[in-house]
């Protein structure tokens, strides 16, 4: 059994002995913790907060624990059933809530569930937050209502149909150009919360030709669920009949979006921010930030827009962080995670089908036909283990050393730029392990950078 405990929030498998697995006992700890927390930091006058749920199996059960305990509490609760991540953020502030708590484990397996934790704006807790939370729940320092001060639930099932309504009245999603384009799309929404929403936001872009796969919300996910090359065998194989011009693959929250070309080879991941960032600079000049993993391609396509490109420490808060400082327009991560603040502060696969679609149907183009049109990379991503005794962070500033001469960056780990390639090193919290990601116009290149740094890493070890 596995109990993550981090900033971000709770994660870990269901069951299990408690402090092992996300068991009863933890979601009402924690939760409490977050109540305590929420209480103590809000500047909203009143004492609401969201809850919302992807399709787990254990949803049901973990959603019951968390409503039940935040009137504990005493907060009111409103829940908003079967909703991605972005539809509770939405929800959250059009709520005028104190926070929001969404029940899911994002990209991991069935017998995963969490507790993700959101502040008044809708946004992930930041780093002193999220360790605030942590304290509270260790030390059990937070107390219950009386009786006379329980709060209540409310049940809210119109905030797909909102979320739906906002992306639709953005700027630059053109429904009319899409509907003209006569798309046929296929959605794969891994049996969880994208398979509703989706196919009802393509249906309101004015795509009539819908082909879907695993879209039955039922929480027994087809494939392991991130949404990665080797789990999308389904939806490539039948984009190679030439059966659908796009195919859209989110997540079981739907914060993130990987894209399939009509020829039913992969986009690849990355390339949906880049894809989207290039359709907003050519109508909205401004800056953009990803994080340090993410592909460089994204700074090439700013620079041809001459704008200015900004890089963040790994993980959306930070990058969320950046955004803000930068007056960023558009933002994210490479994992298919698209940040557009003109509707909000976090990844929203919603967002990214809508602006992709627009980019589409304007340019005339075939999904293939775009991506050759932008810059050309590869990313290997790779690990080294070391044993326990092994100072990393030592070993990290001995590289930096080493190649003082290239750009270094040392915000998060250690990113190495070369001319045409570039490396990242970043320490795990949990293990004794350097995680390697490196880019390289070609992924031999960049597995071989990686290869390179190992022995590196190995000879000062």
């Amino acid at each position: 059994m596995s109990l993550i405990k981090s900033i971000s929030g709770i994660r870990g498998t269901i069951g299990g002995v408690p402090g092992e697995g996300l068991s009863p006992v933890d979601v009402v700890k924690f939760t409490a913790a977050y109540a305590d927390f929420i209480s103590r930091s809000t500047t909203r006058t009143s004492r609401t907060i969201v809850v919302g749920r992807d399709a787990r199996l254990s949803g049901p059960m973990v959603s019951g624990l968390v409503e039940s305990t935040l009137t504990a509490m005493g907060f009111d609760v409103v829940n908003i059933g079967l909703a991605s991540t972005p539809t509770t953020e939405i929800a959250v502030v059009m709520e005028g809530a104190c926070g929001g708590i969404i029940i899911t484990a994002s990209h991991n397996p069935k017998q995963w569930n969490a507790l993700k934790l959101l502040n008044e704006n809708g946004e992930f807790l930041n780093d002193e937050q999220g360790k605030e939370v942590l304290r509270i729940a260790e030390e059990n320092a937070y107390t219950f209502a009386s009786v006379d001060n329980l709060g209540t639930v409310y049940t809210n099932n119109t905030y797909n149909r909102k979320h739906i309504d906002s992306v639709l009245n953005l700027k630059l999603v053109d429904v009319d150009a899409i509907r003209k384009a006569n798309f046929t799309v296929a959605v794969d929404a891994v049996n969880s919360v994208g398979g509703v929403v989706i196919p009802q936001l393509l249906r309101a872009l004015g795509v009539e030709n819908i082909i879907e796969l695993n879209c039955e919300a039922t929480g027994h996910f087809a494939h392991t669920p991130e949404p990665i090359p080797e789990n999308l065998t389904q939806i490539s194989d039948l984009m190679r009949d030439g059966r659908a011009d796009v195919g859209f693959v989110v997540d079981p929250d739907v914060d993130r979006l990987a894209i399939v070309m009509e020829n039913g080879e992969m986009f690849v991941e990355e390339y949906t921010l880049v894809s989207i960032a290039d359709f907003v600079l050519a109508n909205t000049p401004g800056s953009t930030v990803s994080n340090l993993s993410s592909s460089r391609a994204l700074r090439d396509v700013t620079v041809k827009h001459g704008c200015n490109y900004s890089a963040a420490a790994v993980g959306e808060v930070n990058v969320v962080t950046k955004m803000k400082e930068t007056g960023a327009v558009i933002g994210g991560e490479g994992n298919g995670g698209v940040i557009y603040p003109e509707s909000h502060y976090g990844r929203d696969a919603l967002v990214g089908v809508a602006l992709f679609l627009t980019l589409l149907a304007k340019s005339g183009k075939k999904v293939s036909e775009l991506k050759a049109g932008y810059p050309q990379y590869a990313i290997a991503k790779n690990k080294i283990e070391l044993t326990p005794d092994i100072d990393v962070d030592k070993i990290l500033e001995a590289v930096k050393e080493k190649y003082a001469s290239e750009t270094i960056t040392d915000i998060d780990g250690v990113k190495i730029d070369f001319a045409d390639s570039w490396v990242h090193l970043r320490k795990s919290n949990t293990e004794p392990i350097i995680r390697i990601y490196s880019e390289a116009p070609s992924m031999d290149e960049a597995n071989a950078l990686a290869q390179q740094i190992k022995a590196v890493i190995a000879s000062l070890a």
